[in-house]
């Protein structure tokens, strides 16, 4: 698996892999997420130009997965992570997260953060298998805090939510 970062004329096929990650979220009970449309060209580009954009790639050097994040509190946070469902449980997303991980180490930050649906399977139940831990509520940095508040407000508390952390 080569994880690099994101090419210019690949942030429209970060938006399809995410499309297509997402739709399986319409299986189990939550349409809202899988019609919800990825981040917009300029934001992903952001990212990019940050150095903060990554792709798993397979065989071909062809984009399967992606990851942005930035920093928070002093912490690597991921923003979204996706694999597109014809390279899921082939460790794309290991490895993605492990790569964040590594520039984290790289530029002092103290290890990932991120927010994910407790009950879905491939979201908490997978990040604690990869070592991450849920963060209390009343444990929250200032930037989770924020962070969760604007995800309330996007209405994604209509399903249960964690912020989780892994050093």
């Amino acid at each position: 698996m080569r994880i690099r970062p994101v090419l210019p004329d690949e942030l429209v096929v970060l938006q399809e892999i995410e499309r297509a990650a997402g739709a399986v979220f319409r299986e189990i009970g939550m349409a809202e997420i899988a019609d919800d449309e990825p981040f917009p060209v300029d934001v992903l580009e952001g990212y990019r130009r940050a150095g903060r954009a990554w792709v798993g790639c397979d065989e071909g050097d062809r984009p399967v997965g992606y990851l942005v994040a930035g920093p928070v509190d002093g912490r690597l946070h991921v923003e979204q992570v996706s694999v597109h469902p014809r390279a899921a449980r082939r460790g794309v997303g290991r490895a993605l997260l492990a790569y964040a991980g590594e520039r984290a180490r790289e530029e002092g930050l103290s290890g990932l953060t991120l927010t994910t649906f407790t009950h879905v399977p491939w979201n908490a139940p997978y990040y604690e298998r990869l070592g991450f831990r849920v963060v209390p509520e009343d444990r929250l940095t200032p930037g989770l805090r924020a962070i969760r508040a604007r995800e309330a407000e996007l209405g994604l508390d209509r399903w249960p939510r964690v912020c989780m952390r892994r050093s």
